[in-house]
């Protein structure tokens, strides 16, 4: 299992901007499920839905605006330090 955590530039105050909930709906549309926090989301998912799960965020949110993704992949469980 993986941990995914990532904030979507410009940060925009109130709702979130088309760049944040496209990002999110990618996200959703290839099975995974989202946190959202204010700063940052998480996302867990099995080791190998996770690529698609970043390249899908990636294409979404710089296709609807954002100027910058920034995001970390953790390993969870057993294997991790």
């Amino acid at each position: 299992m993986q941990q995914l955590e990532f904030f979507v530039e410009p940060f925009s105050e109130g709702q979130p901007g088309p760049h944040v909930t496209a990002a999110i709906a990618a996200v959703e549309e290839v099975g995974g499920t989202v946190e959202f926090g204010p700063f940052s989301s998480i996302c867990r998912a099995e080791d190998d839905r996770m690529p698609v799960i970043v390249s899908s965020l990636l294409t979404a949110a710089f296709a609807y605006g954002a100027a910058s993704v920034r995001l970390s992949v953790d390993q969870l469980g057993e294997g991790s330090q």
